[in-house]
């Protein structure tokens, strides 16, 4: 819980203007509604242990690190895209810092909900 504390607190400084509502704080899960309309639910365990999914209208997306797809460049990081497809993942890297991969994940998803920009320069 204390992890996603400190998010919150992070996120409200940082994303303040890009908030459409206050952020929700569950026991084990941070709630983040962007102006855009992506509703976003982190889960950190740990720095490489997390779930980051995301609702932008009727898709649903996920990036997680269960170690379960070892053929991919990013291993243990994966991305559950919206129709389904397993692929790399374009935004977060193992081992970097909560906060960083965090912060690049909600800018990317500002940018593009369904990351599909990324998703062509893979």
């Amino acid at each position: 819980m204390t992890i996603h504390l400190e998010l919150r607190e992070r996120i409200e400084r940082r994303f303040a203007c890009e908030l459409a509502r206050p952020l929700e704080l569950k026991q084990d899960a941070l709630i983040v509604q962007l102006r855009n309309d992506v509703l976003i639910e982190l889960r950190f365990a740990a720095r490489d242990e997390y779930i980051i999914n995301w609702r932008w209208g009727d898709a649903e997306l996920r990036i997680d690190t269960a170690p379960v797809h070892v053929d991919l460049e990013t291993y243990p990081n994966h991305l559950h895209d919206a129709d389904g497809t397993l692929r790399e993942d374009p935004v977060t890297r193992p081992g970097q810092e909560i906060w960083s991969n965090v912060e690049a994940a909600i800018e990317a998803l500002l940018a593009d909900p369904l990351l599909q920009a990324r998703a062509q320069r893979a």
